[in-house]
C-alpha cells in the first residue's frame, strides 16, 4: 500500500498551474474542493493564501478568478 502525501506548496502550484493554463477559469469553493479533492479546511487555507498573494480574487458571485485576469466582470 502506498500513501501519497501532497504538500501545501504542491497544491498551491497545481492550482496556479490550472488557472494559468485555462484563461478565464472561475471556480467556486465547492467546485475547487471537488476538482482537487480538498476538504473544507484545506480549501479555505489554499484560497486564503492565493488571495493574500493576489494570485486569485473573489468575484461577487463567489467564484475565484485570477487577480490579473483582464476580463471585466463588473465587480
Amino acid at each position: 500500500m502506498s500513501i501519497c502525501l501532497t504538500s501545501i506548496s504542491d497544491r498551491v502550484a497545481l492550482i496556479q498551474a490550472e488557472y494559468l493554463e485555462v484563461p478565464g477559469l472561475a471556480l467556486t469553493k465547492p467546485q475547487m474542493e471537488r476538482l482537487w479533492g480538498l476538504d473544507t479546511i484545506m480549501s479555505e487555507a489554499l484560497i486564503a493564501a492565493l488571495v493574500d498573494v493576489r494570485f486569485l480574487r473573489r468575484t461577487r458571485d463567489n467564484a475565484y478568478v485570477r487577480a490579473s485576469n483582464l476580463l471585466i466582470d463588473n465587480d
